[in-house]
């Protein structure tokens, strides 16, 4: 568990230290005083859970909280209800992307953690994005997922680029939490 001085919360919230030992004080920022002296800490989840609640920016806590979602896709109810199943208060940022083309350049300015690829936007083009996510090392650790049309065509094709498929229709909160243990694996997503 990582702790935090007072003097580095007031450094991420560009604030004075004072000012951190204020809110702690009164209670509304948690965390414990080390026994035998006035030093107090402040537990990370207990920082992030605050920043959040206050609507505070994480800074240099973001990348390491928070899991990045690209959504590549056309349908507009399809990227509703994930956006519902993966907002902000629950550690999720979210891009979206109607195109290959669109999806490559907000790779490479969004930095997701996972993209997930609405292959009714054409078999083909949801390949290539896969494809071409695997081929760059900067997306090694990319999570890939797919979402497969239910149209009753068969979809035969090299699934080892990806690391998870859904068939529609699912559940996006199923989604939403599987997104949340492949991500979770490597960050410390609250």
């Amino acid at each position: 568990m990582k702790v935090f001085t007072t003097g580095q919360v007031a450094k991420i919230c560009k604030v004075a230290p004072r000012t951190v030992s204020k809110w702690f004080d009164s209670g509304r920022l948690k965390g414990y005083r080390i026994p035998g002296s006035q030093d107090r800490r402040i537990p990370r989840e207990y920082l992030i859970k605050f920043l959040r609640e206050h609507g505070m920016p994480l800074g240099e806590l973001e990348d390491e909280t928070t899991a990045k979602v690209l959504i590549v896709a056309q349908d507009q109810v399809l990227i509703e209800n994930l956006k519902r199943e993966l907002p902000p208060e629950r550690a999720f940022k979210v891009a979206i992307a109607s195109s290959g083309f669109d999806a490559g350049i907000q790779a490479e300015s969004f930095r997701p953690d996972c993209i997930v690829v609405d292959f009714s936007i054409g078999k083909t083009e949801g390949l290539q994005i896969c494809q071409h996510v695997r081929r760059n090392g900067e997306f090694n650790e990319v999570v890939l997922i797919a979402l497969l049309p239910d149209d009753g065509s068969s979809m035969s094709f090299d699934r080892s680029a990806i690391n998870e498929t859904f068939k529609k229709p699912f559940d996006a909160s199923l989604l939403a939490e599987r997104i949340r243990s492949l991500v979770g694996a490597r960050k410390e997503l609250v």
